[in-house]
């Protein structure tokens, strides 16, 4: 095909529509290797990237270099069978326009809990169903369909753009596989030359930030003892309720609503939650020897997590030293058995489960900023970009390490890893054409 001039590449970007029939048979393709997508090692689930990637490269090998194409595509495997895929347009500068995150694992979906069948596409109306519609088939199906166009016209641009499908987003457990491999092996010192859009999240909206996050176990050690007998024995479950009490007091008041919260729409401030309790399984009539309260922070991207996790370390030290400071329950209840010898002390134990990872506030008023903010609003008639308190894992680690991070999706975040998972066509078909619109704004740059 004719390489278009330099005069035409806006009205080609403008004029961008979805090819329906090309987008939902990919998708269906995509989707119908979700079984083998699931990533979850831990339940014996270890996702076959590759699978995925087999589809993508069927639409744009046609168009490589080795066919006589202009897509420069390279398939990087740091495990065997676990693909991740780096496509190159080449452009006339060194800048660079990278569309980076949409990846090619999901999260694991019990077909019992669905409506439908999950690793089958199912359409109904505009509303497409099947497990990695939303989070991230949808995606890798969006951005393929926009490399292809890009690749049959051949639009004269100035900035590479670069799109980087990877493996290994759903799970952190086993390290080096996807993005962090990529980077790690130099990778992507290439899309270092401009904005990098992570495209993973959802709702059309340019995503602000999102949140650290942290889980936690704080096992409480007690006394076992007849419950007849309560000033004899140490209750964890009662002291762990009030030892959590303290500490949270102690958590919201350093760990407050930050100042550049409104500027980035965050809707709630950190937080600090119990939501799982277990204890020693006895009878109705026994106090248990311990008990353990685990749970999450979410830290707005304003804290470091390091500097949360020491702080909440010193809470419970300070309560370790200082234990008959809490409060007690009742008149017989107590932590510490001065009638033994050597008195019996109550114990709080804090584990972290996981290093944890700091969040991300995007980079505002940049090129790249800009660029999805108005083409949003020129797609959509307005734009409402947002915070959530949810986490994206690796996004942080890139904007560490000097890139130009900003953040978008066009799924539904009410279906995010949920049973009957779906997405809507019509959003996918207006987010090609924002995609178009940002590249386009990035031209003029």
């Amino acid at each position: 095909m004719t390489e278009a001039s330099p005069n035409d590449v806006q009205s080609f970007l403008h004029a961008m529509e979805m090819n329906d029939e090309r987008y939902l048979t990919l998708l269906a393709k995509l989707i119908g290797e979700a079984e083998n997508l699931q990533n979850n090692p831990q339940q014996g689930l270890v996702p076959q990237e590759n699978l995925a990637a087999n589809h993508v490269l069927a639409l744009l090998e046609p168009h490589s270099k080795e066919k006589g194409g202009p897509l420069l595509i390279e398939r990087i495997e740091f495990t065997p069978g676990r693909s991740n895929l780096i496509v190159k347009y080449p452009g006339t500068s060194e800048a660079t326009t990278a569309f980076v995150g949409s990846h090619m694992d999901v999260v694991p979906a019990n077909p019992e809990g669905w409506e439908r069948n999950p690793f089958e596409l199912t359409r109904e109306g505009d509303m497409l169903f099947g497990r990695g519609t939303t989070d991230c088939l949808g995606h890798v199906a969006l951005i393929t369909e926009l490399l292809v166009q890009i690749a049959e016209h051949r639009p004269a641009l100035k900035r590479s753009l670069i799109v980087v499908f990877i493996a290994n987003e759903e799970n952190s457990s086993v390290p080096g596989i996807g993005v962090d491999g990529l980077l790690k092996a130099g990778a992507l010192e290439q899309i270092k030359n401009g904005p990098l859009f992570w495209v993973d999240c959802a709702d059309s909206q340019p995503c602000l930030g999102t949140c650290g996050m942290v889980c936690w176990k704080l096992k409480v050690h007690g006394r076992l003892f007849h419950s007849g007998l309560p000033h004899k024995a140490i209750n964890p479950i009662e002291l762990g309720t009030v030892a959590l009490q303290e500490i949270l007091r102690r958590f919201y008041a350093d760990f407050p609503t930050h100042s550049e919260e409104s500027k980035y729409n965050y809707v709630v401030s950190s937080s600090m939650k119990p939501t799982q309790v277990e204890c020693a399984r006895g009878s109705l009539n026994q106090v248990p020897p311990h008990a353990t309260f685990s749970g999450d922070i979410r830290s707005v991207p304003f804290y470091e997590i390091k500097d949360v996790k020491a702080k909440v370390e010193s809470y419970v030290t300070d309560l370790n030293q200082n234990i008959t400071s809490l409060p007690s329950l009742g008149p017989f209840s107590s932590y510490v058995v001065s009638s033994e010898d050597p008195p019996i002390r109550g114990k709080l134990e804090l584990e972290w489960i996981g290093e944890g990872e700091n969040g991300i506030a995007v980079k505002l008023g940049t090129v790249g900023n800009i660029a999805l903010t108005e083409a949003t609003k020129e797609v959509l008639g307005s734009v409402t970009p947002y915070s959530i308190t949810g986490s994206l894992p690796l996004v942080r680690y890139l904007q560490d390490n000097d890139f130009d991070v900003q953040l978008v999706g066009y799924g539904k975040s009410a279906k995010y890893h949920a049973e009957n998972e779906a997405a809507d066509l019509k959003d996918f078909r207006q987010a090609l054409r924002i995609l178009a619109r940002v590249v386009a704004r990035l031209e003029k740059e």
